[in-house]
């Protein structure tokens, strides 16, 4: 975890040291420090970072909003310290999809275990969506078998069974998936309609 590569924004210079120094003290020594957050844009597309962790004194919606889509906040961990916010701001920041959200919490001892946290937090919730991603595909892949096995049915006058033999037996000669096979079925029947 100490080879990442880090984006820091921090306006304020004396933050950024003690940032600077909690990173480094906790392994983390590929830190990139910006000092305002219209530079993050060119500093994410030029250093393409695996964690960026802003801090901010008061952000309002439009300025969290932007900061999570410049920073891709569904790419890789992003968190952000505040020193004041409120549940509006709280619900703004899970809907931008940070990984952390610390209220007046900068403080040099709690930076590493935040970040830890907020790596482990976007791991997990990326799992989670290329899971839910994964069953949609199965979900519509099946469908499309289905839909391709009534076909044949329809077609051949032949059972459900032998709808599915045919496709798995044409997938088999073609090296082609099933869901290949039943895909281009469906297209040509949708064509010749």
């Amino acid at each position: 975890m100490s080879d990442l590569k880090i984006i820091v924004v921090e306006p304020d210079p004396d933050r950024a040291r003690d940032i600077i120094d909690a990173l480094m003290d906790g392994g983390w020594s590929d830190v990139k420090m910006i000092g305002a957050a219209s530079q993050l844009d060119r500093a994410v597309q030029s250093e393409n970072p695996d964690i960026i962790l802003i801090g901010l004194a008061n952000p309002d919606r439009d300025t969290l909003e932007h900061l999570s889509l410049v920073s891709d906040a569904k790419a890789r961990p992003v968190a952000m310290f505040v020193d004041y916010s409120d549940e509006g701001m709280t619900q703004a920041a899970i809907a931008a999809g940070l990984s952390a959200y610390v209220v007046n919490g900068l403080q040099k001892d709690r930076i590493k275990p935040v970040l830890e946290t907020a790596i482990a937090r976007f791991r997990m919730l990326s799992k989670m969506q290329s899971e839910l991603n994964a069953a949609k595909q199965a979900l519509q892949d099946r469908k499309t078998i289905d839909r391709a096995k009534g076909l044949l049915m329809q077609a051949r006058s032949i059972s459900e069974d032998e709808a599915y033999v045919l496709l798995r037996k044409t997938a088999m000669d073609q090296g082609r998936k099933v869901v290949e096979v039943a895909t281009a079925l469906v297209t040509a029947a949708d064509l010749l309609r």
